[in-house]
């Protein structure tokens, strides 16, 4: 098997090896939300707000749609993972192709299903009457792309779960470049506006897929990948299904939420909604590492519970998820102080620019008890535990954040639900850290102090 760009985290230092794994991952990010930026900088310059509205609520069905499937590419991940921990790479390469026959299972249909639910939803959501045939287009030419997304996503499970971080940093810079060149070529010269901008992502998630597959087949032959769909080993697709089912339903319930809070959104007109839209882009750019050091967390437990090395996990079970959060508070801090002028950037509306400076100056310095959350959810998805984290998200999202939006915008001001989002990542950060009261983690801890005495006597 080939080692060369594999980050074993079993064995060396704790914090070396996560940062060596995890940087790749977030310069990926970096590329990632300047991919997903520059569609709302080349429309927010060439065209209307109204366009850049569509944009930013479009986002959400899109999301509800694909993300159970998503999550099971992360479930993917933490069993490719724990394969590679124990060692066990006949499974592996097993895995490898049931994944890819399963990719074109879903995604096919899903492209399908998405050109008549997506408008669907967007009705559901209240989009205003002026965004509605942009945020339409947009929807249905996104869907078209849903083969090479999940390609591509379920490739780069496969990536990180070997301990590949960096592969996909390459992946993405490609598509990265592609995706502005032609977001240029097609918003600000051919003038096709939100259509042009929506072409261009899934040309580029594409590009992304195809240098996925070349790059597997040229550095792990011992994987024997195909891109093409074989029969799959039901065996493996249960495992597949059991441990990313959960973990896709909590994201597609969690999706579903947010488009209730974006019908909030829409509720106060055109411009809330592209203040909101901008300021998503700034949050998602002063939060690349929560991804990074979450997928590093995932990878690192997942790693160290295949291995068997209990008192490994039990060093990083906090020592990670803190980490996360300080870096995330620092980038947060300092995006907020500069968060005016960057607006300005992706708008020159009067109108919209103090809508978009709220909603950072109110979520962003909070964002570190988001990170802290989510990587303790990694750190037990990749341990193998998934329904506590779903309990978890089901509650932040559904008993505390959309009550508490709601309440905002009848008996305070609308212009202010987005003060729901950092009272729901503390609630979700404590219960999280309740985890490791429970039974199963104190089992773990138990093995890791028998593991322990046996190595201090030998």
């Amino acid at each position: 098997m080939n080692t060369k760009k594999k980050v074993d985290m079993t064995q060396g230092p704790i914090m070396r090896l996560v940062l060596l794994f995890a940087l790749p991952i977030c310069a990926g990010n970096v590329l990632q939300q300047l991919y997903n930026t520059v569609d709302t900088l080349v429309i927010g310059n060439f065209c209307s707000s109204i366009s850049l509205a569509a944009i930013g609520t479009s986002a959400q069905p899109v999301e509800m749609v694909l993300c159970i499937f998503l999550g099971m590419g992360t479930g993917v991940s933490i069993l490719v993972s724990q394969c590679a921990g124990s060692g066990n790479f006949e499974k592996l390469r097993k895995l490898v192709s049931t994944t890819t026959t399963f990719v074109y299972m879903c995604s096919i249909p899903l492209s399908i299903l998405g050109l008549f639910l997506g408008p669907l939803i967007l009705k559901f959501m209240k989009v205003p009457e002026d965004a509605w045939n942009y945020s339409v287009a947009y929807i249905q030419i996104y869907f078209l792309g849903t083969l090479g997304n999940m390609g591509y996503n379920f490739n780069a499970g496969i990536l990180r779960g070997m301990g590949d971080s960096k592969a996909s940093l390459f992946f993405l810079l490609i598509s990265c470049i592609v995706n502005i060149v032609l977001d240029l070529v097609f918003v600000a010269v051919f003038h096709w506006n939100v259509s042009g901008a929506a072409l261009a992502t899934i040309i580029a998630m594409f590009a992304s897929w195809v240098f996925s597959i070349i790059y597997i087949q040229k550095r792990y032959p011992e994987l024997e990948y195909s891109p093409i769909p074989g029969k799959p080993d039901r065996n493996l697709l249960g495992e597949i299904v059991k441990v990313g089912l959960p973990l896709g339903l909590n994201n597609s319930i969690y999706s579903v939420g947010h488009i209730l809070m974006q019908s909030l959104i829409n509720a106060q007109g055109s411009a809330f909604m592209a203040g909101c839209s901008v300021a998503s882009k700034l949050t998602g750019i002063a939060n690349v590492a929560i991804t990074a050091l979450a997928s590093a967390s995932c990878t690192f437990s997942g790693q160290n519970i295949g291995a068997r090395n209990y008192v490994r996990l039990r060093q990083g079970h906090l020592l990670l998820p803190v980490f996360s959060g300080v870096i995330t508070c620092i980038g947060g801090l300092i995006v907020t102080a500069l968060c005016e002028p960057i607006i300005r950037l992706f708008t020159p509306d009067p109108e919209v620019i103090p809508l978009a400076v709220t909603y950072i100056r109110i979520v962003l310095p909070f964002t570190w008890l988001y990170a802290v959350f989510n990587g303790i959810i990694n750190y037990v998805n990749g341990v193998g535990v998934v329904k506590y984290p779903t309990i978890v998200n089901i509650l932040m999202l559904w008993a505390v954040r959309i009550p508490v939006a709601h309440l905002i915008n009848r008996f305070i001001d609308g212009r202010y639900i987005m003060a729901c989002l950092p009272i729901s990542f503390g609630f979700g950060m404590i219960c999280m850290l309740c985890y490791y009261r429970t039974g199963h983690w104190r089992s773990l801890m138990k093995l890791a102090k028998e593991q322990e005495s046996k190595t201090a006597t030998t």
